[in-house]
């Protein structure tokens, strides 16, 4: 299963995304979504599960989510109560996951924290500072997922 990893829009949603995403069979937002907009486009390209960012009052969205996709146990959270947030930290907070996907910091980072691994897609919304812009796709399969970092 491909799966497009995304956070930190505010609102912008890329044609470059729209390209990243062109084969994605399921898309994890990662919060501060700041559009239903967003969600709609991203919602026309597979089925979608978003979260909760710091910008995102009003949309409905939950704090957290942990869900099963091929066989790989996901969790997708915003990551702002931890200031902010790394690989390790947001492991250490939310343990038990295969892949966990957060956002918040604006910066794209990939690691593996024990048995889990951990992205941060990093900003796919208006650029802000020396922040890249970019997205991530995870391949699940067999209960493993491997991860890729997409600069837009």
């Amino acid at each position: 299963m491909l799966v497009g990893l995304i956070a930190d829009t505010h609102g912008l949603l890329r044609p470059e995304v729209l390209e990243a995403f062109a084969d994605v069979e399921h898309i994890l937002h990662a919060g501060d979504v700041g559009s239903p907009d967003v969600l709609d486009g991203l919602r026309a390209i597979a089925p979608l599960t978003a979260v909760c960012g710091n910008v995102d009052a009003g949309l409905g969205l939950p704090g957290l989510v942990r869900c099963e996709l091929a066989g790989v146990h996901v969790l997708v959270v915003h990551g702002d109560r931890l200031g902010s947030p790394t690989a390790e930290k947001v492991a250490a907070r939310y343990p038990g996951a295969d892949l966990l996907v957060y956002g918040h910091s604006h910066r794209a980072a990939l690691s593996r924290v024990g048995g889990t691994v951990v992205v941060n897609p990093g900003s796919a919304g208006r650029r802000r500072f020396r922040d890249s812009v970019s997205v991530a796709r995870a391949e699940l399969r067999d209960g493993e997922a491997n991860v890729v970092l997409v600069p837009l």
